[in-house]
């Protein structure tokens, strides 16, 4: 062994222990005739001493050593005359009796320290060295910890840890596909699972009444802060269930893990809301409810007035800010150029100043009396030293451009502490979304989402006002999972792929396996899906879920370090028969 002791481990009572520690040099500081240099592995950093005095030799070779470079040293604990006590181990230090150098090290692109000087481009494209830095190194070990416990937990629940294939058949629906070419079979391809949804249902019926996997998934579909190509999702499967089953029991899970990294304890159920309200009162189906500030509907109060922005709009709603009548025109400039951003798209917004003293100044005071503003406060909860922020136009899009203009107001109000965790459930989901341009019904969820079984006979005369058994977990924000219960039934199943534009064959070409199987009894069933990495940053405070991935893709989906997505040999292209046609430019 290069060790005997770790870099995080040692302790004031260890003082007079002989040690031999292995590592990476942090930093080398050089002071008269001594030589202080810290020594970092993943469990911590330790202080090494070096005495000319003692042992010239051995102090001028530490004097010799680089950042980074790759060490073993020996020596006896001591404890330091001056302590560092934002360490663990800063009350001892190591008086060295021996070096040796295993590897040295080029001088790094950027600072191994939390507060680094480098970027995320020279980052990830330097990621093993990034790795080394505590914080990301810390995101790792909670992932890590999170998937152990997440593990232990559902074991004593009875559920079997199952793996199901990464070579699957392609289905369309949904997210756009990653295709691998069969290379024994010519001008067929693979497709890299979404989600094992279809392989879930089937153990489901094989008689593994409790199924889950922590299962890598793969879509081709734009990036964001909480996406990745691939991804990694936490996921269950149980029979013999309704929607209160699944639910009581990932309620349960979340809440346990919740207890386990952050000690906290949520005593109370989830808050529940039906899909109707949540989109009603956030403008989002994964509503941020650590504050309030909901929309108010004011349309009936603002039509027929002349003020032809609001009478030609199908909707008017609005937010009250709590104290902040004092904003400036410069701050209500910058809200209005915030929602008119290309990624919003709002034409414009109204606000309405309420002062401490009851005087009200508005964008649109010319169309409106302070008797009709009064109505609109009276409505919105608005008292002296509020201020109204109002959007008009298409129903879906200002809520959805309001939705944003919360958020930012969250944010510069500090209502959004990442400390205070807001979990709730979204329920009620519309089985069916429409499509205006291809005009036909898409499934919100996915094709084997059952119906509520009170609404089944509309299927027939109004499919889009069906209600799914569909079900989101969302915190702070942010849909950490969903799912649904299954529908289990073939003819109904059938129902469902009439309804979303299948023809007969074209079911049986994608789906013909799992009809047939639904025929020799298929168990009712549901269940759900977390996405770990979405659980993992959540808890550990972070906006993007790249720093709790060990070998993140960028924005673009590429792997900066390792350079891919890349061309590949015509000789690879000949074997699996494939002939690349680049766009031309």
């Amino acid at each position: 062994m290069y060790r005997n002791r770790t870099c995080g481990e040692l302790r004031i009572t260890d003082c007079g222990t002989e040690v031999t520690l292995s590592g990476w040099v942090q930093r080398t500081r050089k002071m008269g005739g001594m030589t202080f240099v810290d020594i970092r592995d993943r469990y911590g950093i330790t202080q090494v001493v070096f005495n000319n005095e003692v042992n010239e030799e051995l102090c001028n070779n530490a004097n010799k050593l680089g950042r980074e470079y790759v060490v073993q040293i020996s020596g006896t604990v001591s404890e330091r005359s001056s302590k560092n006590t934002n360490i663990p181990t800063g009350e001892i230090e190591i008086i060295a009796s021996s070096l040796k150098v295993l590897n040295k090290s080029e001088v790094p692109p950027f600072t191994i320290e939390d507060n680094t000087d480098g970027g995320d481009d020279i980052r990830m494209k330097y990621r093993y060295l990034d790795l080394r830095r505590p914080e990301v190194k810390k995101n790792i070990e909670l992932r890590h910890k999170m998937a152990f416990e997440i593990r232990r937990y559902l074991d004593a629940e009875n559920f079997l840890e199952i793996e199901t294939p990464i070579l699957v058949k392609s289905t369309p629906e949904g997210a756009r596909d990653f295709i691998v070419p069969s290379r024994m079979n010519p001008g067929e391809f693979y497709a890299l699972p979404q989600s094992p949804q279809i392989f879930k249902q089937l153990l489901m019926v094989s008689g593994f009444d409790r199924y889950f996997q922590i299962a890598k998934c793969f879509r081709d579909e734009d990036l964001r802060a909480d996406r990745q190509p691939e991804f990694t999702q936490i996921d269950c499967e149980m029979s013999y269930v309704e929607q209160e089953d699944v639910i009581q029991m990932f309620e349960g899970l979340v809440k346990h893990i919740f207890k386990y990294v952050k000690g906290i304890e949520f005593n109370e159920p989830f808050q529940r809301m039906t899909w109707h309200d949540a989109m009603k009162y956030y403008g989002s189906d994964k509503p941020d409810v650590r504050f309030d500030m909901k929309f108010v509907d004011i349309t009936d109060l603002v039509k027929g007035k002349g003020f032809v922005v609001m009478d030609d709009a199908e909707s008017t709603i609005g937010i009250c800010a709590k104290g902040c009548a004092g904003y400036t025109r410069k701050q209500t400039d910058e809200l209005t150029d915030f929602v008119k951003r290309p990624q919003i798209g709002a034409k414009g917004l109204i606000w309405v100043k309420i002062d401490e003293q009851g005087e009200i100044k508005s964008s649109v005071g010319k169309f409106f009396t302070d008797e009709q503003i009064k109505e609109w406060a009276e409505r919105m909860g608005a008292t002296n030293g509020d201020l109204m922020l109002i959007m008009s136009g298409d129903t879906m899009k200002t809520r959805k451009a309001l939705c944003e203009l919360r958020l930012e107001m969250g944010n510069r109000l500090g209502l959004r502490d990442k400390n205070v965790f807001a979990p709730l459930w979204v329920v009620d989901f519309p089985l069916f979304e429409w499509d205006e341009e291809t005009q036909r019904y898409y499934a919100m969820h996915h094709p084997f989402t059952s119906p509520n079984p009170e609404d089944i006979a509309m299927l027939d005369t109004d499919p889009g006002k069906v209600r799914a058994t569909a079900y989101d977990i969302v915190v702070n924000g942010t849909e950490l999972g969903g799912g649904s219960i299954r529908i289990h039934d073939s003819e109904l199943q059938d129902k469902m792929f009439e309804l979303l534009g299948f023809t007969k064959e074209k079911a049986q070409e994608q789906f013909g396996f799992l009809m047939s199987a639904f025929k020799y009894g298929a168990p009712p069933h549901g269940g759900l899906a977390l996405g770990f990495d979405r659980f993992v940053s959540i808890l550990a405070g972070l906006d993007s879920i790249r720093d709790v991935i060990a070998f993140p893709k960028n924005n673009s989906g590429r792997d900066v370090m390792n350079e891919s997505p890349s061309p590949i040999d015509q000789a690879q292209l000949d074997e699996l028969n494939l002939a690349i046609t680049l766009p031309k430019e």
